[in-house]
């Protein structure tokens, strides 16, 4: 992906993709993995590249910023428009969030897709919208909607065949066609599953640094799993989902600014979410995030604040707060800024009163417990989404990425408290967080106010957005007034002076080293190995264990340790990838894609269920763990 490139809507690349010829299809990926490297020249909005003496490709993006009509992209050569040039540059370009190619009319200043180092990207969008939350009527999804997610499942199906090297800009034009079906079809959970695949795809043949294997196979299992049960007709309405775009009446709020958080999507984004809290415990949030990738991210940590008078800035609401009528709700919290919306600034709270207090009084196995018990749910994925979770910390000391810190509990002794691990939200160079993570890490036994996102694939693991001092003020933070009683991670620089003197923090008690990792420790790995090399290597890959006679000794292994149907499940897939048929000619063939997928996907849920309850054990200490 060329990040210089501006967003590109899923139906402009698979037609430009349909376009080409046979023989300029088997050119299609050399060409984009060249493209991606190409400079790019920035005319204001426009984008130009030169893709030889003869072509030079021009990009026009709409008012959203993203290319939404296949006449905002043009090449001079003379096989325009169905030239492998034009194809090859939508190609290299980031793919666009539904609601950057919805009516720009309703476009504004919070445009644009989001994601934080995962799983998935969300579109900040003000204003209100007609669309409904969900189209699905009690009695199931509609015919189109069934025919919508079949072709998803179709498409689905041959990329987890394909695997990694396999499924280059073809397959994945047919999967962003399927795309933009579903989201015709009024299919926003299977659409999104799908720009999420394909954006993993990407970055997986693209060998990026910041590409996770796993992202790909949650992507992919939820993509299956979705479309497969809507194209069975399943009457769930939680399958179709809610359009992004989806803002409804939110009377009167006063809310009030918690902290901060920074903004780099894979896809070219990049901006701020400013987390807000209201008096009754709900959680709200008012994002700024449009194209511009890491540069932006820092540039909007003094953004104005698309809400009211634009008298605040991202920065004063994270420390103040807003008195907001006539207010508009997106179903994963965001605040729209909409013409009847009216806010005004107002005295924010710290840390130690009103509702933020409270958010430090429930202890942490009982906040982790709560929010592990809804589920995975990749409606509510990204930075937008979901409760922060508030505890109070010591600083217990430092392993590979990642902190330790045990809870201070209200009537106990430090050394009782659970061990758990601190990760940075977001490792970016570019950011704060790394860098104030060093500076906690070397001084042992500081004392932290810490407010953060539970992290739900590892064990015992919180990524803290922002930390403060601790009430009674003991070997803690010594913040600047101007901070107003924290600091955002992503953003405010922790220093020497921000610190008690070393003489001052006291030694740690209690056990310094975490109980085993029961995610990483469990044999569950061979099955997740399997389900992983299915999706890295293709079909091909899966069935080597059929071949090699490994699959018996790691089935074996997995049934001594009690996970019988892990072993079953391991069995059942190798054997699948591995069943061939022939022909009428008598040639070798692989034979039903759709059982194959089936059987990967029995696996994937599993191991995905079974993982997330030794995830919630570790929340609840080492002996439930």
């Amino acid at each position: 992906m060329n990040a210089e490139l501006p967003p590109v809507a899923p139906e402009v690349v698979a037609a430009a993709v349909e376009q080409l010829t046979s023989r300029l299809r088997k050119k299609l990926d050399a060409t984009i993995e060249t493209y991606t490297t190409l400079p790019v020249t920035a005319d204001g909005t426009v984008r130009r590249l030169r893709c030889g003496e003869d072509a030079e490709v021009t990009l026009t993006p709409g008012p959203s910023g993203a290319i939404t009509d296949a006449a905002q992209a043009e090449c001079s050569c003379l096989l325009a428009p169905r030239c492998l040039h034009r194809a090859a540059v939508l190609g290299a370009a980031p793919v666009a969030d539904s609601d950057a190619v919805a009516d720009p009319a309703n476009q504004r200043s919070e445009g644009g897709a989001e994601a934080a180092a995962g799983p998935e990207e969300s579109a900040g969008e003000s204003g209100t919208s007609d669309i409904d939350a969900t189209t699905a009527s009690p009695a199931g999804p509609t015919a189109a909607q069934v025919a919508a997610a079949a072709g998803l499942w179709a498409a689905a199906t041959a990329v987890l065949a394909a695997g990694v090297p396999g499924a280059g800009a073809v397959p994945q034009a047919e999967l962003l066609r399927a795309a933009h079906t579903a989201r015709l079809a009024g299919l926003h959970r299977a659409e999104a599953a799908s720009l999420r695949v394909v954006r993993a795809l990407r970055a997986a043949r693209a060998r990026h640094d910041g590409h996770r294997l796993a992202d790909l196979v949650g992507g992919l299992r939820e993509l299956l799993l979705t479309s497969g049960l809507l194209a069975a007709s399943d009457p769930d309405p939680a399958l179709v989902g809610t359009a992004r775009r989806s803002y409804r009446p939110g009377g009167s709020l006063k809310v009030h600014g918690v902290c901060r958080e920074p903004v780099i999507s894979a896809t070219g984004y990049g901006g701020v979410v400013t987390h807000v809290l209201a008096d009754d415990g709900r959680w709200f949030s008012v994002s700024d995030v449009k194209p511009g990738g890491p540069a932006r991210a820092r540039g909007a940590a003094t953004a104005t604040v698309a809400l009211g008078s634009g008298s605040l800035d991202h920065a004063q609401l994270s420390r103040g707060g807003l008195l907001i009528s006539g207010a508009t709700l997106s179903p994963d919290g965001r605040l729209g800024a909409g013409k009847g919306v009216r806010a005004t600034p107002v005295t924010g709270l710290s840390w130690t009163s009103g509702p933020l207090a409270r958010l430090f009084s429930r202890p942490l196995a009982q906040a982790a417990a709560a929010q592990l018990a809804q589920g995975e749910d990749p409606e509510r994925a990204g930075p937008q989404a979901g409760e922060l979770i508030g505890c109070d910390v010591v600083v217990v000391g430092a392993a590979e990425d990642h902190l330790l810190a045990r809870e201070l509990t209200p009537h106990g002794a430090d050394s009782e408290g659970l061990l758990i691990r601190l990760v940075p939200a977001n490792g970016h160079p570019d950011l704060a967080h790394a860098a104030n993570f060093r500076k906690l890490a070397s001084r042992p036994g500081l004392r932290l106010r810490v407010v953060g996102r539970l992290d739900p694939d590892r064990a015992a693991t919180l990524r803290p957005l922002a930390v403060g001092p601790v009430p009674d003020g003991t070997a803690t933070l010594l913040l600047p007034p101007e901070w107003a009683g924290h600091a955002d991670l992503g953003y405010d620089r922790l220093e020497g002076a921000h610190f008690p003197p070393p003489g001052e923090l006291p030694p740690v008690e209690g056990p310094t080293v975490l109980p085993p990792d029961p995610v990483a420790e469990a044999p569950l790995w061979r099955l997740r190995r399997l389900v992983e090399v299915a999706v890295s290597g293709g079909r091909r890959a899966a069935a080597e264990p059929a071949r090699d006679g490994d699959r018996a000794s790691g089935a074996a292994a997995l049934r001594r340790s009690g996970f019988r149907t892990a072993a079953d499940l391991a069995d059942a897939l190798a054997a699948e990838a591995d069943r061939r048929g022939r022909d009428v000619f008598g040639r070798t063939q692989q034979v039903d894609p759709d059982g194959y997928a089936r059987v990967w996907l029995s696996a994937a849920v599993y191991l995905s269920g079974t993982e997330r309850a030794l995830v919630e054990a570790t929340w609840q200490g080492p002996a439930a763990a």
